[in-house]
């Protein structure tokens, strides 16, 4: 059998990558790595919550959101909790909607560059 891929984690540009680390704090995710420039910023991070990564790096370039063809999906034991969480932190979280794919319900929110995140409850 050839060589496969083994693991898959979204590598987002953004425009403050401590901003973004704040952010999915709120998520969960914790940075476990970082790297910074010569005056100190953090231009690079590997973020980690349970079994989910993330990579986040600089751009200077403009984020526009409507251009983005990707979203994140994410899983939560407690949609209910996290939405009430999100908007405790002033994010902006739909309703709980409970499409065919995710009885349990599902939120949509976007981060702070712009990126769609939907959060579904698996338990």
């Amino acid at each position: 059998m050839p060589a496969t891929a083994h693991e898959l984690v979204p590598f987002a540009h953004v425009a403050d990558v401590e901003r973004s680390i704040r952010f999915y704090s709120l998520l969960g995710f914790a940075a476990e790595n970082t790297l910074t420039d010569d005056t100190g910023r953090v231009f690079w991070s590997w973020l980690q919550a349970d079994d989910a990564a993330l990579m986040l790096a600089y751009t200077e370039s403009p984020i526009v959101p409507e251009h983005q063809a990707v979203l994140f999906y994410l899983y939560t034991k407690d949609v209910a909790g996290l939405r009430q969480h999100l908007l405790a932190n002033g994010v902006e979280v739909s309703e709980i909607r409970n499409p065919a794919h995710m009885d349990e319900g599902e939120i949509e929110c976007a981060d702070p560059d712009g990126y769609t995140l939907l959060i579904g409850q698996m338990e």
